[in-house]
């Protein structure tokens, strides 16, 4: 995570590590402590609580696990490749000691069995396509390329402040088309933004600082509901609907249904944020002339940043075409394009160059996170779950409308627990698909309302720990958490306005919650 050195010319001098820091970190620890033994505690109270009606003994360990990710995940008693790991680990040596679903109790899955299962998220297309897109937003990093475009957008921006928010939101925007990672986009949005206030010479604790980069991160976070490819929890929606319906939903399908959506958030974002955290000034001097500065310090364009640009675009042309002028689904095209950047001569970089800060341990969540919903609902775990999910909801005979608004407010609430959209997304969309499969709704179109409802986990708007980029930005020492919280109450309150909106509305108008007979 990137941090900025706090303002030690402010009159609030932070205190010396060893009287502020100390105290701090100890109750870290002691949360993390705690966060384990709680994880082992469930996880035991399930595998030896009396066997469920319906539920198979290798489903009973599977909801075992699932508790132990859930505590893991929330207090992060563990850091998330090491859960990974752990998880693995777990579903490998529980899950041998039972049968598979269907098969004679007598006989116990064993070790290889358990292994393959717990492996099997690795083998999903979507993971090859989050690993891609960590090579592209290494690739963005190693050129400058999304540095440059951030200021070249900037640069056309005058020194009104609520200009420069639009243009910090137009940057961010952009970023989200060729950047397909939030935690990148941000990485690369703060550092300018912090240039930004230095430039400006105003106070790092200024309501315009505090704006300017809550604005940069939840924008972020605004536009992962609009484009399938800027974040990697939309992935593993896309990996459960292909694994259990055999079929995807296209770049441009995504777009046509959540781009509308994160469009109209974001008019919104502006509004909310211009008026909860309304600058102390209309005008900063010299901001074009500082941004133009940092212009020129970056030189001229490289032929690798304009071969970076080239790939990018067309790469963004194959996705958007999906199924319109060509078969080439998403993961492929990316791949190709990860293939020709690391090609001596045409290439952007080499191997060496694109493991610098490659987040392994993302890719390694992701994959052992798919793992854990496919494990959840080849042993009926899932289903079962979902049974009790839909008796006591009462969502049996219930509309399509009412079962999206349950379980997004029911998703919204359990984001505050989550660090990671990707966690919360591994954990609850197979559950989710398992919900809809059991109401008995005439013609709900399961695919359809599964990505809406993966929308919703793109929510994290509200704590500062909720999202990876929340905390980039939190790092920079320019708000209080509070104010993060208390515009991420009204942002998350207008996105739940939206959502109803669009579920009377547009949603139904395109079929997305029931199939159009």
């Amino acid at each position: 995570m990137t941090t900025t050195t706090p303002n030690t010319t402010s009159t609030n001098t932070p205190l010396p590590p060893s009287t502020a820091a100390a105290p701090a970190a100890g109750k870290r620890l002691l949360v993390q402590r705690a966060g384990l033994l709680a994880g082992l505690a469930a996880l035991l109270a399930v595998l030896l609580m009396p066997a469920a009606t319906g539920l198979p003994p290798a489903g009973q360990v599977m909801l075992g696990i699932l508790a132990f990710a859930v505590i893991v995940w929330i207090t992060e008693a563990l850091d998330y490749a090491v859960s990974a790991v752990v998880i693995g680990a777990l579903m490998t040596f529980a899950l041998a000691q039972v049968a598979e679903p269907g098969k004679a109790a007598a006989s116990a899955m064993g070790t290889s069995a358990a292994l393959n299962l717990a492996l099997s998220g690795f083998s999903n297309s979507a993971v090859a396509l989050v690993a891609a897109a960590c090579f592209i937003a290494a690739a963005m990093s190693a050129t400058g390329l999304d540095r440059r475009i951030a200021l070249r957008v900037l640069s056309h921006v005058d020194a009104n402040c609520r200009h420069i928010v639009i243009g910090a939101m137009v940057v961010g925007f952009l970023l989200s088309f060729i950047v397909p990672s939030t935690t990148a986009r941000v990485a690369c949005l703060v550092p300018i933004m912090m240039g930004f206030i230095r430039a400006f010479q105003v106070d790092r604790k200024s309501r315009f600082a505090g704006l300017l980069v809550i604005t940069a991160a939840q924008t972020a976070s605004v536009w992962n509901i609009g484009i399938k490819t800027a974040a990697a929890q939309n992935m593993v929606a896309i990996g459960f609907i292909e694994k259990q319906f055999q079929t995807s939903i296209t770049w441009l399908d995504w777009f046509i249904a959540g781009a509308p959506f994160s469009a109209a958030l974001t008019i919104a974002l502006y509004f909310i944020m211009t008026r909860m955290m309304k600058p102390e000034m209309d005008e900063v001097p010299g901001g074009q002339a500082a941004i133009r500065q940092q212009l020129a310090e970056i030189g001229p364009t490289t032929a690798r940043e304009w071969k970076l640009l080239g790939i990018v675009l067309a790469l963004l042309g194959l996705w958007s075409t999906e199924k319109v002028l060509h078969d080439f689904d998403t993961s492929s095209t990316t791949i190709a394009a990860v293939a020709l950047m690391l090609m001596p001569r045409i290439g952007v970089m080499d191997w060496k160059e694109s493991q610098r800060g490659f987040p392994w341990g993302t890719v390694l969540l992701f994959a052992v996170g798919i793992s854990v919903g496919t494990a959840l609902l080849k042993t009926q775990a899932a289903s079962w779950l979902a049974q009790l999910i839909v008796q006591h909801l009462g969502l049996q005979q219930a509309s399509a409308f009412a079962i999206l608004i349950l379980l997004s407010l029911f998703l919204i609430v359990i984001h505050l627990g989550f660090a990671s959209a990707t966690a919360l997304a591994s954990t609850m969309i197979p559950i989710v698909i398992s919900v809809l499969g059991a109401v008995q709704t005439p013609g709900i179109n399961i695919i359809g309302m599964t990505m809406l409802l993966q929308f919703v986990i793109s929510f994290g708007f509200i704590l500062p720990v909720n999202a990876p980029q929340n905390m980039i930005a939190y790092g920079t020492d320019t708000f209080e958490a509070r104010d993060f919280v208390r515009t991420g109450l009204v942002i998350t309150a207008a996105a739940t306005a939206l959502l109803l909106l669009f579920s009377l509305s547009y949603w139904p108008w395109m079929g997305y919650l029931t199939v159009k007979g």
